[in-house]
């Protein structure tokens, strides 16, 4: 049966680890990443893809850093808008090619995307996200000096930390909603969107934030009338109890089983916690299913093969 389907690229799923990024490493990470879509696309579902930008905006930042009196500074919204348009290049110009050697014609569309965070979470937020490069301490001290925060990581050196607020609303998803009404195979909300605020005129402004894909795409699932929701990620399979002797993989679990695994700390913040968080947030508004698999693994998922499947809660 065709289904309306969300699908979340990870990082990984662009850069593998150990990779410099390059990017004809990154056009065939992304061809290969793509060939599940594709599958599911031949058999009748209706697609959104959403995508993470970790690496490339810290690369952009890299450069901006590098260019300093030489080119006009880019403030971190922008840079963010560049990343969306760099890498929904990429994933559309990847997905049209592989459609076309499976002789299906379908529109592909990337939408730069803005979403909505409150001024008031900001304003509360400490900055806890790092991005970027990294800063001896003397070029960090510099950088504070000029309002920017950082903090010491890891021992790896200083890194810029900004906050990273929930996602409102998307302002382009009654677009995205109607072009994937039409069948257009859309690419949206890249790096958890472009953060912007809304003044007291109604007009948008970006600000220095990163929103979290996972949240973004839940959001945008909800507003477009998805289905399921599926997370393309570093894992085949959930984990709880992960690096302990009790380790084990996870095949299915209800929403009130992921609530309490979270609470558990099985989920830490910055790795699984969004995307379980994200899975609660749509599955708790109507969505009917919430896949996380690795990319290669993605039509066996579908099928109920393997990856980890989560569930609303049976109704009383």
């Amino acid at each position: 049966m065709a289904e309306r389907l969300i699908i979340a690229l990870g990082g990984n799923a662009i850069i593998k680890e150990h990779q410099r990024g390059r990017l004809e490493e990154q056009f065939t990470n992304t061809e290969a990443s793509l060939t599940g879509v594709v599958e599911l696309i031949k058999r009748g579902h209706a697609v959104v893809i959403t995508h993470g930008n970790g690496p490339q905006v810290g690369n952009i930042l890299i450069r901006v850093e590098a260019a300093r009196d030489r080119a006009y500074d880019l403030s971190l919204d922008v840079c963010v808008a560049q990343s969306q348009g760099e890498m929904g290049y990429m994933i559309q110009q990847c997905l049209q090619n592989l459609l076309h050697r499976q002789g299906l014609h379908r529109s592909v569309i990337t939408v730069i995307s803005q979403v909505v965070v409150s001024q008031d979470e900001l304003r509360r937020l400490k900055p806890t996200k790092p991005i970027g490069p990294f800063y001896t301490e003397a070029q960090a001290r510099r950088l504070m000096a000029q309002g920017i925060e950082m903090i010491e990581d890891a021992g790896r050196g200083y890194r810029r930390v900004v906050p990273s607020p929930t996602p409102r609303c998307i302002v382009e998803q009654q677009v995205i909603k109607e072009l994937f009404d039409r069948g257009v195979i859309v690419i949206a909300v890249g790096g958890g969107g472009i953060p912007v605020v809304r003044d007291a005129d109604g007009t948008f402004r970006g600000v220095a934030a990163v929103i979290d894909k996972d949240l973004a795409t839940s959001l945008l699932a909800r507003a477009i009338g998805a289905e399921k929701m599926i997370d393309v990620t570093g894992v085949e399979k959930v984990k709880v109890n992960f690096g302990s002797p009790e380790e084990r993989d996870l095949d299915r679990m209800t929403v009130s089983e992921a609530k309490r695994y979270l609470a558990q700390g099985h989920f830490p913040p910055g790795s699984m916690g969004p995307k379980i968080e994200a899975a609660i947030q749509f599955l708790e508004c109507g969505g009917r299913e919430v896949i996380i698999t690795r990319p290669e693994r993605l039509v066996e998922a579908i099928d109920g093969q393997t990856g980890t499947h989560i569930y609303p809660d049976e109704p009383i």
